[in-house]
């Protein structure tokens, strides 16, 4: 999957997590502007660690002029607060979704499902990025730029705190529809990660074809 709207070298930015800011910031951003590197792309993904779905990776530019108040790492923000920023940064950013589904996390594994899919996410982007900025420690090998791995960049980079709303959203409501599809485990409540409801529905009906079959208890040695 991929979704487009108006919407590489890695090197590695590792700061001490006791040096992280209260809230993420443009400053990695303005610092590359300075030097005549841009746009610059954060890019960030959801859904490593469930049992099922897919992992949705975003990319996304900000515009200097217009970032949305109030962005930061989506694990910190409220439902509904959410659904409010991703409107707002699809109204003023540049914004590209891409996903890897369960079989592809299977075939390869999930870091490296999730790199390709956060890839792909900065390939579709209308205007092409002279500089990603990707949430984690490694870089999306294929990037067609300079690539930096930002480490915690969901709470340091407001582009990368941008785009984790994005693939939280996305994702969520991928697993909302998920639920009319396969009903009974509960995709619309836990989105596919390993609560006690959700393992005791995979004991009683057995996993579905959104389950990752490579991931425990549902791997079978």
């Amino acid at each position: 999957m991929c979704e487009v709207r108006r919407m590489s070298r890695p090197s590695s930015d590792s700061r001490l997590l006791f040096d992280l800011p209260e809230a993420p910031d443009f400053q990695m951003e303005a610092a590359a502007r300075a030097r005549g590197i841009w746009p610059v792309a954060g890019t960030d993904e959801a859904g490593r660690g469930p049992l099922a779905g897919p992992v949705v990776a975003a990319a996304v530019i900000l515009d200097p002029d217009d970032i949305p108040d109030g962005l930061n790492d989506s694990k910190q923000l409220s439902a509904l607060r959410r659904e409010a920023l991703f409107a707002r940064i699809m109204q003023s950013a540049f914004v590209s979704v891409a996903s890897s589904s369960s079989r592809r996390i299977d075939a390869i594994d999930i870091r490296k499902a999730s790199l390709d899919a956060m890839r792909r996410a900065v390939a579709g982007l209308e205007i092409a990025p002279k500089l990603v900025l990707a949430d984690g420690r490694d870089v999306p090998p294929g990037l067609a730029c300079e690539g930096r791995a930002v480490v915690k960049g969901d709470a340091r980079s407001l582009s990368i705190a941008a785009a984790s709303i994005v693939a939280k959203v996305m994702r969520d409501r991928m697993m909302a529809r998920a639920e009319e599809t396969y009903p009974g485990y509960g995709f619309a409540v836990h989105a596919g990660y390993a609560t006690e409801v959700h393992r005791k529905a995979i004991a009683a009906i057995g996993p579905c074809r959104l389950h990752r079959m490579s991931f425990r208890p549902l791997r079978q040695d």
